[in-house]
Parts: structure tokens; C-alpha cells; sequence
């Protein structure tokens, strides 16, 4: 085995044949060992070039960003402290089993593309194609929306024409893209460095201003909890409705700051030793929501008041964090141009998460033959180019932010995307599902012969299917209000839904295709692949490294 590339997870034809006399019992009539290799072949032509602390810290924070530094002020003013805290508690625990669910396909069938290539093979092609289509629509939004994101928060030191800015993130976010995925790896575990400091910092910060240590001697405690309360009136609806509503509300925001966490599977071709680094970066999925999101929120709602007006006044940089606002309100003056700093690193990484994420769900449906085979071409880096180079023509979007016309056209785009991370997440969902029940009808044992089981299955996946499904529907009930009719709002929160059938249903129509019957799973396949190509084990911990909990 390569100690530069790790060994290809698929079995030769020597060790096929004589696996073949041994296992005959255990082939299934679609998904046969030969099969499954085939599925394999793109481990050969890509370089696995991101290695297990990468992995590890992309994982525990390559999707902070503005969704908490910025999007969590808002949550706070229309929701109070707890109902963000309850809101963004039970979405992370819905999102566990998400990022379990990921975790545990992506072991057995590492391959790039995350769900797109699961649910060919364990739901129906169909489905992946429909999501496909889907993310790719949602990253070549988000891309120039990055991008327009990193050149407003340099505003907050200089303007100058955005156009600068674009050009000049546009271009580093391409220039990374297009070379070895190590580059990446290595721009990501600095960035999720920096980020978690950040949120070590601000919390230590929101705590010492809590207990009275700030320049202006005032100890707040719980005093906001307390007045102007623990919930909001959302929408000047009195009563418990109101409070309900604004909990509720909460959800769209946490969904928005949690997105993207399911990205550690989604270049496991390129991974080193996937089958051991996928699962180590599920199991901390509790962890890092706990410490950097619930108990972020935990604690900027202790020094923030609810009624703040600046909470709500968007400028897109870091005077609209709460926790900057925090910071104001107790005499603290450096705290916002740093946290402006890494906000921006935020952006920029964010950018290139988004590059990478779409570029291989674009390749893996290239292979899956959902999207013209042109974009399976390789450059020498291993990195598919073609599907790069179309996500760099949309990051001109960009440009239209300069126009209000323009701008308005793009905030549409941008919303309509929103909702696309919730469809995704009901994708994997019922990909798992289907996958758990595969593995039960077929007598398969989850816990001994695959790579790695999620707890807890398939009941939290079950009940974070039938939230997600709730707030689908939901997410846009405040436009049905009486006076609160919204063409954005509605748009945005429900286009969605009919555009991802029109796609399932027009490809079953259009090719004929079936959902996958449960005995006929390629599972065995891809577990007789998985025992015919065994990983190293991991080394133990020897001195200082026992002391490392964030990617050994």
C-alpha cells in the first residue's frame, strides 16, 4: 500500500477470482462483485491527496461561517435567546443523523459525489439524478454568492469598485480549485484553525463580559433572559402563537448555518484511507455542534438583547455579528475587525468548499452517466477541470450585484437555493433508510461486517426525516399571514418542491427507471470489495499526540 496515495479501494482480478468460488451464495442479481469494482475504476485516475487531519478538521469546522457569525444576530432577534438555543439544538440533532448517515455509505462506498452515487445504487437512479441536478444548481449559486459575500466584508475597511474584489476572490477560489486537492486540504485545516479560535475566542469574550470582566464593569448574567424575555413576539402575534412562531422560524436559520456538514464524504476518492477517516469524522459530529454552534448561541444570547435594532440591520459584514454588537455595547473596541479578518477567511473558504463539493457531485454524476461525460475529464492533478471551469463561468453571477436591477435578479437565484439543502438532507435520509432496510432484508450485520454503523439507526434518522419533511413545508407559512404576502418569500420556499419531481418523475418517464428492490442491493458487493482491500490500522497515540482531540 502507497504511502502517498493509500491503497485504491477495489479488488484486482486475481483476488476477484478466487473470491468468486468462495462467495457465489452471497452475490445478489444486480450488484455482483465485478459490478461493484467498475463503480471503483476513478480511484485510479485521482489523486488521494486529503489525509486524515484534513478530513478531521473540515469536518469539525469547514462549514462555520456566516450563517453563525452573522445569520445567528438574527435568530436571536426573532426567536429570543432560548428559542435560538432550542432551535439550533434540536436542528443539530436532527443533523447528526444527516452526517451518520453520510458517514456510514460513504465508508462502504467511498467514492466521489456523496449522495448522489448512494442513491443509485440503494434508492433509484432517478433520485439521483434529481438531487444531482439540484446541489449543482445550489453550488453554482452559492459560489458567486461567496465571493459577493468576501468583497462586502472588505468594505468594513476600504470601498472601492466590488468589481476588484470579485475578480480577485473569483480567481483564488479557480486558481485552488484546479490544483492538487492537497492545496485545498491544507487552505481548509489553516481556515478551520483560524475559525475555531475564533469561536474559542468570542465565547471566552460573551463569558467574560457575562460575569462583568468587560471594560464597563456591568455583570449582565441572565438579566436578558429576563427582560425583554426569553422568546419573542414574532410578528406582534400576542401570546403563545407568537413565541411558538418565532421558535419556529428559528429552524430557517439554523438550517442555513449547518449547511454543507455533510461534506465529508463527497471527495472520498480522494481521501487517504477513507474506511477509517469518513467514520472518525462522523463520530465527532456531536462534539463540534455542541461546542461551536449550540453553546455559541447559548452564549451570545446572554449578552445581546433580543430588541437590539442592530441585530437585524443587515451590512453584510462584521458590524452586524452579535457578537461585535456585544462587544460594542460593553467598551470592547479591537474585537470587530477581527472577527471582520476571519469572517472573510470564512468566505474564501466557504468558496472553496463549495468548489470542491460541486465539482465532484457533477463528476459522480458524469460517471453515474446524469450529466455529459465531458465532465469526467481529469487534468493531471486528478482533478475533474470541466466540471471546475463550469462552476468558474457561473462565478461571473457575481457581477451582477453591481446593478440594483441585476442584484435584486440575483438575491432571487440565491433564495431559491436556500431550500435546496433541506431537499438534500430528505435525500440522504431516504437513501439511509432504504440502505438500513437493504442491510436487514439481505441478513447483512451493520455493526460486523461493514466498515462503520451509525448509532442509534434507523430511529434518528426517522425522526429527522419527518422534521425536515414539516419544515419543507413550513418554511414559508409567514407569507400566508394576513398582511404578510411575499413573492420572494414564496417563491423561494416553495419552488423548489415542484422542480426536484418535475426532475425524479420526468427521468422515470424519460429512461424507465425503477427504485432499487432491497434484495437486489449491490451491498454485499461493495462489502466484499471493502474485506478484500483491509486498510492499515491506525497507529496508537504515543506522547503529546494523546492530547490532540481535533484530528488524531
Amino acid at each position: 500500500m502507497s504511502d502517498q496515495t493509500g491503497s485504491p479501494p477495489f479488488a484486482d482480478e486475481k483476488g476477484l477470482s478466487e473470491k468468486d468460488n468462495k462467495t457465489s451464495d452471497h452475490e445478489v442479481q444486480s450488484g455482483n462483485v465485478v459490478d461493484c469494482v467498475g463503480n471503483f475504476e476513478e480511484v485510479t485516475v485521482v489523486k488521494q491527496g486529503l489525509h486524515q487531519r484534513h478530513i478531521q478538521m473540515i469536518a469539525i469546522a469547514g462549514t462555520i461561517g456566516t450563517g453563525l457569525f452573522l445569520g445567528s444576530g438574527r435568530a436571536i432577534a426573532r426567536s429570543g435567546p432560548v428559542g435560538a438555543f432550542l432551535g439550533y439544538g434540536i436542528i443539530g440533532l436532527a443533523v447528526s443523523s444527516v452526517v451518520f448517515a453520510v458517514g456510514e455509505m460513504g465508508a462502504l462506498v467511498p467514492l466521489n459525489g456523496g449522495i448522489v452515487r448512494y442513491a443509485e445504487h440503494f434508492f433509484d437512479p432517478a433520485l439521483s439524478f434529481a438531487n444531482g441536478w439540484n446541489l449543482v444548481y445550489s453550488y453554482l449559486m452559492a459560489i458567486p454568492a461567496e465571493i459577493v459575500a468576501a468583497a462586502v466584508l472588505v468594505e468594513f475597511w476600504i470601498t472601492v469598485n466590488n468589481a476588484i474584489w470579485i475578480t480577485v476572490f473569483g480567481g483564488l477560489m479557480l486558481l485552488t480549485a484546479v490544483l492538487f486537492v492537497r492545496v485545498y486540504g491544507e487552505l481548509e485545516f489553516g481556515f478551520s484553525i483560524l475559525k475555531i479560535c475564533l469561536v474559542i475566542g468570542i465565547n471566552i469574550m460573551a463569558l467574560v463580559i457575562t460575569c462583568g470582566g468587560a471594560p464597563n464593569g456591568e455583570a449582565i448574567g441572565f438579566t436578558y433572559w429576563k427582560n425583554p424575555g426569553p422568546f419573542v413576539q414574532y410578528l406582534g402575534i400576542a401570546g403563545s402563537l407568537g413565541r411558538f412562531l418565532g421558535f419556529w422560524t428559528t429552524f430557517n436559520n439554523a438550517l442555513y448555518a449547518y449547511s454543507g456538514i455533510e461534506v465529508i464524504s463527497v471527495a472520498a476518492a480522494e481521501t487517504r484511507f477513507p474506511r477509517r477517516a469518513i467514520p472518525q469524522a462522523a463520530r465527532r459530529v456531536f462534539i463540534r455542534i455542541f461546542l461551536f454552534y449550540v453553546l455559541s448561541i447559548f452564549m451570545v444570547g446572554l449578552v445581546v438583547p433580543s430588541n437590539n435594532p442592530d441585530l437585524l440591520h443587515s451590512t453584510g459584514t462584521a458590524a452586524q455579528s452579535p457578537f461585535v454588537i456585544a462587544a460594542t455595547l460593553a467598551g470592547i473596541k479591537v474585537v470587530p475587525s477581527i472577527i471582520n479578518a476571519i469572517i472573510l477567511t470564512s468566505a474564501w473558504s466557504s468558496g472553496n468548499s463549495n468548489m470542491l463539493g460541486g465539482s465532484r457531485v457533477l463528476y459522480g454524476m458524469a460517471v453515474n452517466g446524469h450529466a455529459p461525460a465531458i465532465f469526467k475529464r481529469i487534468n493531471r492533478f486528478g482533478i475533474a477541470y470541466v466540471a471546475v471551469a463550469l462552476y468558474g463561468v457561473f462565478m461571473a453571477l457575481g457581477y451582477m450585484t453591481l446593478s440594483s436591477s441585476a442584484s435584486t435578479v440575483f438575491t432571487w437565484l440565491q433564495d431559491i437555493v436556500s431550500i435546496s439543502t433541506l431537499v438534500n438532507w430528505i435525500c440522504i435520509c431516504l437513501t439511509y433508510l432504504r440502505f438500513f432496510y437493504g442491510c436487514k432484508k439481505q441478513g447483512i450485520d451493520r455493526k460486523s461486517e461493514l466498515p462503520w454503523a451509525a448509532p442509534f439507526q434507523p430511529y434518528t434518522t426517522w425522526f429527522s426525516l419527518t422534521l425536515f419533511i414539516l419544515l419543507l413545508f413550513t418554511g414559508g407559512y409567514a407569507t400566508f399571514i394576513h398582511g404578510e404576502w411575499d413573492d420572494e418569500t414564496f417563491v423561494s420556499s416553495y419552488l423548489n418542491i415542484p422542480l426536484i419531481l418535475i426532475f425524479y418523475f420526468g427521468l422515470k418517464w424519460y429512461k424507465g427507471t425503477k427504485i432499487v428492490s432491497l434484495e437486489e442491493m449491490p451491498i454485499r458487493g461493495f462489502i466484499e470489495i471493502y474485506q478484500n482491500n483491509p486498510e492499515p490500522k491506525a497507529t496508537s497515540k504515543k506522547g503529546l499526540q494523546r492530547l490532540n482531540i481535533l484530528w488524531s
